[in-house]
C-alpha cells in the first residue's frame, strides 16, 4: 500500500482521507441506527403501562425522554396528555421532525464523499495524462514519467469507484433504514394518542 501511495504521489491524499472518513462514518452510523437502541420494542407498553397506573409525572416523561430516540417522540406527547387531541399530535410531529434530523447525521457527509470520489479519481486520471503526454519529449518519451503518469491515472481512478461505491451503498442503506424507523415511530406515536383519548385499547 505504501507502494502505490509512493507511486501515485499526492493525488491520492484526498481519496486517501475521503475513505478515511466514510470507514469512520460508516462505522459510527452503523452502531448509532440500530433498531433496538432507536425504536426498542417494548418501549411503548411499558409508557402506557406507568401512564395507567401511575399517570404522566415529570420524573416519568424525562426518564422516556432520555430513553431512546423514540422515548423522545413520545414524551413530546405525554407532556401534552391533558390537552387536545390536536395538540398533542402537532407537539409529536415537531419532535419527530427534530429526532429525523437526529438520525440523519452525518449522512449528507457521507454522500458527499459518494459522489466526489469518482470526480477526485477523474482529476487524479487528468494528472496521470498530463504527465503522460509530458513524457514524451523530443529525444523520445521518458519511461519513467510515462510510467508514473500511467500508475496515477490507473490507481486515482480505481481508488475513486473503490471508495464511491461502498459509500453509495450504505448511504441508501441508512437512508431506507431511517424512513423505516420514522414511520414505525409515527405508528407507535398515533397509538399513544388514541390510547390516551380513549379512541383504542392498550
Amino acid at each position: 500500500m505504501f507502494a502505490i501511495i509512493q507511486a501515485v504521489g499526492w493525488p491520492i491524499w484526498p481519496l486517501l482521507l475521503a475513505s478515511v472518513i466514510a470507514v469512520a462514518l460508516i462505522i459510527e452510523r452503523s452502531l448509532t441506527l440500530r433498531r433496538s437502541r432507536v425504536v426498542p420494542a417494548d418501549l411503548l407498553d411499558k409508557v402506557l403501562t406507568d401512564l395507567q397506573q401511575r399517570g404522566a409525572s415529570p420524573e416519568m416523561i424525562a426518564r422516556v425522554a432520555n430513553h431512546s430516540p423514540l422515548g423522545k417522540v413520545l414524551a413530546a406527547g405525554l407532556r401534552n396528555v391533558n390537552s387536545s387531541r390536536e395538540v398533542m399530535k402537532e407537539s409529536i410531529e415537531d419532535c419527530g421532525r427534530a429526532v429525523m434530523h437526529e438520525l440523519e447525521r452525518f449522512l449528507t457527509t457521507l454522500g458527499t464523499i459518494a459522489a466526489i470520489s469518482p470526480l477526485l479519481g477523474l482529476f487524479g486520471t487528468i494528472v496521470g495524462m498530463i504527465d503522460i503526454f509530458a513524457s514524451q519529449g523530443v529525444g523520445g518519451a521518458n519511461p519513467q514519467q510515462l510510467a508514473q503518469g500511467i500508475s496515477i491515472a490507473l490507481y486515482t481512478t480505481g481508488l475513486g469507484l473503490i471508495i464511491a461505491i461502498p459509500a453509495t451503498i450504505f448511504w441508501r442503506h441508512f437512508r431506507a433504514l431511517i424512513d423505516s424507523f420514522v414511520i414505525d415511530m409515527e405508528q407507535q406515536a398515533i397509538k399513544l394518542v388514541e390510547v390516551v383519548h380513549g379512541e383504542r385499547r392498550n
